[in-house]
């Protein structure tokens, strides 16, 4: 998300978390304050192989609940991240700090096949995983992965779906919620294939999506 009005349009659609790309080079790249939201949608923010200090200083500046990191960040950083925020909320007197347990979603990315040996040393960091379609960018590339790959997948922890997700998939998302590799699939990250330019999106495009889809 980017804009002010734009965030207050899909926030009335109650989706369970907004994302906030903190990455200079992406075009969706977020510089200013986050509205009020809601207190049922979790303010995410998204990270492409920031410091640990650029990364904690934003989830005091925004009260971020949960942090999506979108680059080669090692089970270390993670677990490391997850000591330094903890270390925070102990040592912090704000209120409303002390109330936010951020999340960590760490994403990979996947083309034609995927080796899911490299998660067994994130298992003890990350709260999910999600899985991305492999591209140029670290995210946004506006295709799908082929999702029979996760039929492999070999964890209980649940996972967030990503990857060029939009209207024309809708069928597809049907047929996979009712295959096995869905089993633990937690939530759909939706994006570029909903915007009418980077960070602005189409708000009857997302309508239709989750009338058709979350049911």
């Amino acid at each position: 998300m980017k804009y002010k009005d734009n965030i207050a349009q899909v926030a009335d659609l109650q989706p369970d978390y907004l994302g906030f790309i903190f990455y200079e080079k992406s075009a969706r790249h977020f510089n200013t304050n986050i509205p009020e939201l809601p207190g049922s949608i979790k303010k995410t923010g998204v990270f492409v192989d920031e410091s640990l200090e650029y990364v904690i200083e934003q989830i005091k500046t925004h009260h971020l609940q949960a942090v999506q990191l979108h680059g080669k960040e090692s089970p270390e950083y993670c677990g490391a991240l997850r000591r330094r925020h903890d270390e925070l909320v102990s040592a912090s007197q704000n209120k409303n700090l002390k109330q936010v347990q951020v999340e960590i979603i760490k994403v990979f990315s996947i083309k034609d096949e995927f080796n899911f040996e490299v998660l067994k040393p994130y298992e003890t960091v990350c709260d999910y995983y999600l899985f991305d379609t492999k591209g140029k960018l670290p995210g946004g590339n506006g295709y799908t992965f082929d999702w029979n790959v996760l039929s492999n997948y070999p964890s209980t922890k649940p996972f967030f779906l990503s990857g060029g997700i939009g209207l024309d998939q809708i069928e597809d998302i049907k047929k996979f919620k009712r295959s096995e590799a869905s089993k633990y699939c937690y939530a759909l990250d939706v994006n570029s294939k909903f915007e009418i330019e980077p960070g602005l999106k189409n708000i009857e495009q997302l309508k239709e999506f989750k009338n058709n889809v979350i049911k």
